[in-house]
């Protein structure tokens, strides 16, 4: 049998290295995740939602499903298959559909602080989906974290919540539960396994998808357009992952969540540099707001 592959069902404890090289490793995901929301503003400038969404996770399954046979891994069984299931529809195709299409029409800024409740969601997935009791502050402060996400979402608008902020927040939730249940599931299977299998099952979907599209409306875009979906594809969507998930299964995944509270602050500093986005004062205080929230309520849930 091969390492990081598990014959019977087993209580997914935290992995024996020390917590800072979760930390570390949930660092290079997060990085590597900061990215996306620019570079999908600019893919979306020359290529349909439907298509990037859909043909970032083809590519990166395909390439997921070729390096499974290569190193010749053994089939999860049924109940992780399952369980590999709600992480590739929460976080390679809930996630990157909801927000391409979020982003036609929101600026990339304005995204990045709506997605910064993600790491309050996470740690609220892992503590209900592992059976523990956080305290009632842990509580009231994700439900303060996610009011002021909303707040900041309606306040930019010109009447209230808009298609684009309930396309981003449905996306927080998709991507809450893939990670909750991918950070367990990869301290059975091993976090590259996790992901592998993820996405090449989300792939037989996903390349369909794709392949209707490419008919339907054939793609064109400028060379920069390209690059960005490659990135998103290869780096967003694969190799950012194995990062990620690896430093959530050393855990504890709500330690390991707040690592991605610093994920709206660099996405919109690239905002910045790559899109030209004006930096205002509204979007920096409501980053901030949903920030502080965030880490006040994972806080609370580590110092139970």
């Amino acid at each position: 049998m091969r390492n990081n592959n598990s014959a019977t069902a087993v209580r997914a404890p935290v992995l024996s290295p020390a917590p800072a090289s979760g930390l570390g490793w949930g660092f290079l995901g997060v990085v590597a995740f900061s990215f996306t929301v620019p570079l999908t503003r600019i893919a979306v400038g020359g290529l349909s939602p439907l298509f990037i969404g859909a043909g970032r996770g083809a590519v990166a399954g395909v390439l997921a499903a070729l390096i499974l046979l290569l190193t010749r891994q053994r089939l999860p069984r049924v109940t992780q298959l399952a369980r590999v299931a709600v992480v590739a529809g929460g976080a390679f195709v809930g996630f990157p559909f909801l927000t391409s299409y979020a982003l036609t029409s929101t600026p990339a800024g304005h995204g990045a602080v709506v997605i910064g409740v993600l790491p309050a969601a996470t740690a609220a997935m892992a503590v209900l989906r592992g059976h523990e009791r956080p305290p009632k502050a842990f509580w009231v402060m994700a439900a303060l974290g996610a009011i002021a996400s909303v707040s900041f979402a309606a306040s930019q608008g010109l009447g209230g919540l808009h298609l684009a902020d309930l396309l981003l927040f449905g996306a927080v939730v998709s991507a809450a539960i893939g990670y909750a249940e991918g950070g367990l599931l990869a301290r059975e299977l091993g976090a590259w396994q996790t992901v592998s299998w993820a996405l090449a099952l989300a792939a037989s979907v996903l390349l369909v998808i794709t392949a209707v599209e490419v008919v339907e409306h054939p793609p064109s875009a400028t060379p920069s357009q390209w690059a960005a979906f490659a990135y998103l594809a290869l780096i967003s969507q694969y190799l950012g992952f194995l990062g990620w998930y690896r430093g959530l299964a050393i855990g504890p995944i709500a330690q390991v969540s707040q690592i991605q509270l610093t994920q709206p602050v660099m996405t919109i500093f690239w905002a910045t540099l790559l899109l030209a986005e004006p930096l205002t004062w509204p979007t920096l205080l409501g980053a901030l707001a949903v920030v502080t929230c965030a880490a006040l309520s994972v806080r609370t849930r580590l110092r139970s």
